[in-house]
């Protein structure tokens, strides 16, 4: 009998001590850990509702309010555990117009003209409540996390209208974050008054997302919010005008020859179907329409106003920018330009790069460590360390390399010379060469730039290439181009690729082979990228700007090659073939950023 009942009293013991231990998150090494009692999807609460923001964009008078969904672990409700969150905000959730022809710009037209007006297509909305996005949960919710979706103003069933930039994409996740830290009014309906609170967060917020959904945390940081630790965009079109322009010119995305800001305001307009002609009227057929000014590709107030790197004094999030050298979508200068800024402020501030497109986030053991130093404040020394992590060629993303900085604190300014004959093969020397004269480039979009590197010879372009190099050259940061020119006509497209020759023709050719870094201005906006003048005809200009940043490794036996053509097919408007360039080349050259500087360049160089 004794027996049996010292046997009772121990097991209630311990019955009571396993039923008092709560599931909470676990870290390990720095990074928080899969939970059991957090991983079953069948156990998540999923309920949406609509916050409140501070402004009306639809014209009903009525503050716009955002339909924001919540995936939570359940014992957030059956224990109180509270728990921080992983919040993504986009305007795709619920659809995008379908791809109709004349929806794109027309291109092929003369430099200053307008093209014919484009067709706007309608977006048939998708998606079921309270389902948003599936995205990002099964990496975080397991791990302590609620995550939490939201759909940007005048998509799916948030209220308000798309801007594309505008003010209101950056307020509408700030109210989602003030509302998380019950700053802000959550409603279970869109219209109704019955209120939502997020009783189960520590209001401690982090972001993320790739493009489109990667602008928005940079967004909602430029506004200072309370509550938002940490971002981690991915791929972030950080400015309008870097997106669609480049030094002054009309120059498009790459694969979206012809898109615009009103080109992308119609692709995401999937908001309330009854509020949509006031927000087309407003914002597309007005707002829109009067600043992106594709006449001259100047920079105004329109462009000025999204452009994030101009809001940024606000911010105060620890920021993780990821991009990948070779997008030619949204370009490695988006991320570049804001993470230097962000360095700056003395933000706590990382970056990786990899070599791939469009797209491609840190491994997630890098994200995983940036939250939970942030979110759940373990002190992992996330920030301290290398600054940069770049994927080198023939690594996996899920190997980066450590470096102190980007660009590469070895890196040193080398500059490069032309000599003729580019309309042949001339030569890019480190030597300063006199005397060399001027050549005449023909302008004709129907050559693309892949064939133009190719060929021995062509009066449609100017190629200078070094010697076989020696030694392995490592770029890395931003290259140079300074040109002295003449055009033919008022108005000339330039563009400029960094090449590594010989070219590989091969159909598996890696993405890191043949193109190095490229860029593109406006001989117009020669002066001023606010104001472009018409050139004078056999007048010659001097102009100055920055390629696309880079970092690549151009090994040994390959050649650095720098052409100089006009019309470039896959981005820029494309007039009629006929302009002539005419380079001064005694006043045209090319600096690089060279690990290891001029002494690493004449070794590489050396004949």
């Amino acid at each position: 009998m004794k027996k049996y009942i010292l046997f009772f009293i121990l097991w209630t013991v311990a019955f009571n001590i396993t039923a008092q231990e709560k599931a909470k998150p676990t870290f390990k090494d720095g990074e928080a850990q899969i939970v059991e009692a957090f991983e079953n999807p069948k156990d998540w609460i999923r309920e949406d509702l609509w916050v409140e923001t501070t402004f009306d964009t639809d014209g009903d008078t009525k503050l716009d309010r955002m339909h924001v969904a919540v995936t939570r672990p359940k014992q957030t409700e059956t224990e109180g555990l509270k728990l921080p969150v992983v919040y993504e905000t986009s305007p795709y959730f619920a659809g995008v117009a379908p791809n109709v022809e004349g929806a794109f710009h027309d291109v092929k037209h003369e430099l200053g003209d307008v093209a014919k007006e484009i067709v706007h297509p309608s977006v048939t909305r998708r998606g079921e409540r309270p389902i948003i996005s599936n995205s990002k949960i099964n990496t975080w919710v397991p791990r302590g996390y609620i995550v939490v979706h939201s759909s940007s103003p005048g998509t799916g069933l948030s209220q308000g209208s798309p801007t594309v930039g505008g003010d209101n994409e950056s307020l509408a996740p700030k109210a989602v974050i003030d509302w998380l830290n019950d700053r802000a009014k959550g409603y279970k309906t869109p219209y109704g008054d019955e209120e939502v609170k997020a009783y189960w967060t520590t209001g401690k917020v982090g972001m993320t997302g790739t493009s489109y959904n990667g602008t928005l945390p940079l967004a909602a940081a430029t506004t200072g919010v309370e509550g938002l630790e940490a971002i981690i965009p991915i791929a972030p079109n950080t400015s309008y005008y870097h997106y669609y322009r480049s030094n002054g010119l009309v120059r498009s995305p790459g694969g979206y020859l012809g898109e615009d800001v009103d080109v992308l305001y119609d692709f995401i307009h999937s908001g309330d179907e009854s509020k949509r002609a006031y927000a087309d009227s407003v914002y597309r057929d007005t707002e829109i329409r009067n600043g992106i000014d594709r006449k001259t590709g100047d920079y105004n107030e329109f462009w000025a106003g999204r452009d994030y790197l101009n809001d940024m004094k606000p911010m105060k999030a620890a920021l993780l920018m990821s991009h990948g050298f070779n997008d030619w979508n949204v370009m490695p200068e988006h991320s570049y330009r804001i993470y230097k800024a962000a360095e700056e402020m003395g933000l706590p501030a990382k970056i990786y790069y990899h070599q791939y497109g469009h797209g491609g986030p840190p491994p997630v053991s890098m994200m995983n460590r940036w939250f939970t130093k942030y979110l759940f404040g373990i002190d992992n020394g996330a920030e301290k360390g290398p600054k940069a992590y770049i994927v080198r060629e023939n690594d996996s993303n899920d190997n980066p390399t450590a470096y102190a900085n980007y660009p590469n604190p070895e890196a040193e300014n080398v500059t490069l010379y032309l000599k003729k004959d580019g309309l042949k093969t001339g030569t890019l020397t480190n030597q300063k060469v006199k005397s060399q004269g001027k050549q005449t480039l023909l302008d004709d979009y129907t050559l693309s730039g892949d064939s133009l590197s190719q060929l021995a010879n062509s009066k449609h372009r100017l190629l200078f290439v070094t010697p076989i190099l020696k030694e392995d050259v490592h770029l890395s940061g931003l290259s140079t181009l300074k040109i002295k020119l003449a055009s033919s006509k008022p108005a000339a497209n330039l563009s400029v690729w960094m090449v590594s020759l010989p070219w590989n023709k091969e159909k598996k050719t890696k993405i890191t082979d043949n193109i190095i870094t490229r860029g593109w201005a406006d001989p117009q906006n020669y002066k001023s990228l606010t104001e472009s003048e018409p050139l004078t005809p056999g007048k010659f200009y001097e102009l100055s700007f920055n390629l696309i940043p880079d970092d690549q490794v151009i090994p040994a036996g390959q050649r650095i090659g720098l052409m100089i053509f006009s019309s470039d097919n896959k981005f820029t408007l494309l007039p009629k073939p006929g302009t002539e360039l005419t380079i001064d080349l005694d006043e045209t050259n090319i600096t690089i950023p060279v690990v290891g500087g001029k002494e690493k360049i004449e070794k590489a160089l050396k004949e």
